[in-house]
């Protein structure tokens, strides 16, 4: 028998094309942006000069705590030097002063390291001073105007008396004196002077139990004792009340008038005035 020898067949087989690995970038850190920047002391102070630490001493701590290295890092500000932090300055370093002048300090845009130290890295931004940012004073502005509508809308729509009783809060006992229009054009100023305030007295319902504590004190249905701890009745002498240690009277007399009895003595002295 004649075996039969199968021939192998040649197989070309397409070489295999592995995907590279994409290599995943580490983020960039953001870049600095250079601009001119005005930095301004808090709370509106401006001394005509005042000098914050530029430097590290005992006296004035001025360090900055690096995470990524787990190292507390000395900042100098040095004026021939393009980094604040001490172990990155090289050769001689010429020292600078960093100085408020009528409670602002200007910074071009070419002062990096100093730019740096101010924005990023001194321990005092943010407590002492802060850096002017134009969109979030813009920002501030348009909040402030909204409220100052509202407050002027509310006080638009308010009645003579709760209008008294948020004006006696500035004005006190003079709010007597004025008439109704005179009323209305003071909390109309007084709601653009300080809309924040007005609107936290107007939602305030004490407000208008106070001035009418005052009122009925003013007008002899109430009486308060000279060392402001008693309240008792006009006519008949009889107690009415004793004041809470270290609180106000008249703030006490309002928590008075919201209680089952405090009630029913409000409705007679609105009855009265």
């Amino acid at each position: 028998m004649t075996k039969k020898v199968k021939a192998e067949e040649n197989i070309e087989v397409a070489p295999q094309v592995i995907a590279a690995e994409k290599k995943i970038a580490a983020p960039k850190k953001p870049e600095w942006d250079y601009r001119d920047r005005l930095y301004t002391l808090k709370n509106g102070r401006t001394p005509i000069i005042y000098n914050i630490a530029s430097k590290h001493s005992q006296k004035k701590s001025l360090l900055w705590f690096d995470e990524e290295k787990g190292i507390q890092r000395e900042l100098r500000y040095a004026t021939n030097q393009n980094s604040p932090f001490v172990d990155e300055q090289k050769g001689a370093v010429t020292l600078g002063r960093i100085v408020f002048r009528d409670g602002q300090l200007a910074v071009p845009k070419e002062q990096v390291a100093l730019q740096k130290l101010l924005s990023l890295y001194h321990p005092l931004k943010d407590q002492l001073y802060e850096e002017y940012n134009a969109v979030e004073e813009s920002i501030d502005q348009l909040a402030y105007m909204e409220y100052e509508i509202q407050a002027l809308l509310t006080a638009q729509k308010m009645e003579i008396e709760e209008l008294e009783a948020i004006l006696r809060v500035e004005y006190g006992s003079k709010v007597d004196a004025l008439t109704s229009s005179e009323l209305k054009r003071d909390c109309l100023l007084f709601a653009k002077r300080n809309p924040l305030l007005f609107l936290e007295l107007a939602s305030d319902e004490n407000v208008e139990l106070r001035n009418v504590g005052i009122k009925a004190t003013n007008a002899g249905i109430l009486q308060l004792s000279k060392d402001q701890r008693t309240f008792s009745y006009g006519q008949t002498g009889r107690k009415l009340m004793t004041v809470p240690f270290d609180e106000h009277p008249y703030s006490a007399l309002a928590a008075f008038f919201k209680t089952d009895e405090g009630m029913e003595v409000y409705k007679h002295i609105i009855k009265k005035l």
